[in-house]
């Protein structure tokens, strides 16, 4: 029997392998930096024509783990909603969460990005999970 996954386990982990489904019903899985903003949503960022972003067009189902850089799970697979956003509160609020999650390495990926042109095509995707809200705290 596995540890459940938690909230603190999901906004310390440096990495998530972030599962997304085909229209077959075949999953991929890919490593993403994650972060949470303050209203206990988790965002990633990808780029635009990824295929994570066209299946996430397809369906918001979704599943995440916690993983290493190279995407060995090291832990259960939690369902959730995966979206991707484009409006700017959601981008702001996506940026601004993954900038003080990661720093410099954040910072460098945008300087990398706005200087190959790809920054303004890049997808940002919610995810939400009934878990992850402060409504629904965990049962004793």
């Amino acid at each position: 029997m596995s540890t459940p996954l938690t909230l603190n386990d999901l906004s310390q982990a440096s990495y998530v392998s972030l599962k997304t489904f085909r229209k077959t019903g075949i999953s991929v899985a890919t490593p993403v930096w994650w972060a949470m903003s303050n209203d206990q949503v988790g965002y990633v960022f990808s780029a635009g024509e990824a295929g994570k972003i066209k299946r996430l067009r397809q369906t918001s189902k979704a599943e995440l783990a916690l993983c290493d850089v190279r995407g060995k799970i090291l832990g259960p697979w939690v369902t959730v909603t995966a979206e991707v956003v484009s409006d700017s509160e959601s981008v702001t609020t996506a940026l601004r969460a993954l900038r003080a999650k990661y720093g410099w390495q954040m910072k460098i990926a945008d300087i990398g990005s706005k200087l190959t042109g790809r920054f303004n095509t890049r997808a940002y995707i919610q995810i939400t999970a009934p878990q992850f809200s402060r409504a629904n705290p965990p049962a004793d």
